[in-house]
């Protein structure tokens, strides 16, 4: 198993931390992993975007160009980013905010809106927890076991009363991708 995935949008929206939760899950289920941010200095509002590699072998190199799975959370990133996922793979996103949605048919397409589920669950901090929720339903390249284990890894103690919230999202995330 290989898995090459970019997650792309504003800074702030949680993007790499959701590429950091991933990346610590991969390790928690054994597996190599690559986690590579990339940010400009405005951070919040700013473009961010993370790679995540995910494999059973050792990772040659960070450094790639196509992807298995694309996950986008603005317009931005969509104009960048969506002829970057190699045909046949996945582009998810959330059309909050999306003028021009993605017009390729070479690849799958699902929606997300988690900006919308996030209000109906009184909590906007649990965005990026309902995208990663999506993604896993999609492709479940690690379990939800691993991933709760990559949240305490992540987040700071004082913030792990925040992990059952953030299950929750993820469970919406699965349940409600498009």
């Amino acid at each position: 198993m290989k898995e090459e995935i970019i997650i792309a949008g504003f800074g702030g929206q949680g993007v790499l931390s959701m590429g950091k939760i991933l990346a610590y899950s991969g390790v928690m289920q054994g597996n190599e992993v690559s986690w590579m941010p990339s940010y400009g200095p405005e951070m919040r509002g700013g473009t961010a975007n993370v790679t995540v590699i995910l494999s059973d072998d050792r990772i040659s190199s960070p450094v790639i160009q196509e992807f298995d799975t694309v996950i986008i959370l603005n317009q931005q990133s969509m104009d960048k980013f969506e002829n970057a996922v190699k045909p046949g793979g996945i582009l998810l996103y959330d059309p909050n905010g999306i003028t021009h949605p993605p017009k390729r048919a070479d690849i799958k397409v699902h929606t997300i809106a988690a900006t919308e589920l996030a209000g109906k669950l009184g909590n906007a901090k649990v965005f990026n927890m309902i995208v990663l929720g999506a993604y896993l339903k999609l492709k479940p390249v690690v379990t939800i076991e691993n991933v709760v284990k990559g949240l305490k890894k992540s987040l700071p103690e004082r913030a792990h009363k925040l992990i059952p919230a953030n299950e929750e999202a993820i469970r919406v995330g699965m349940e409600s991708v498009e």
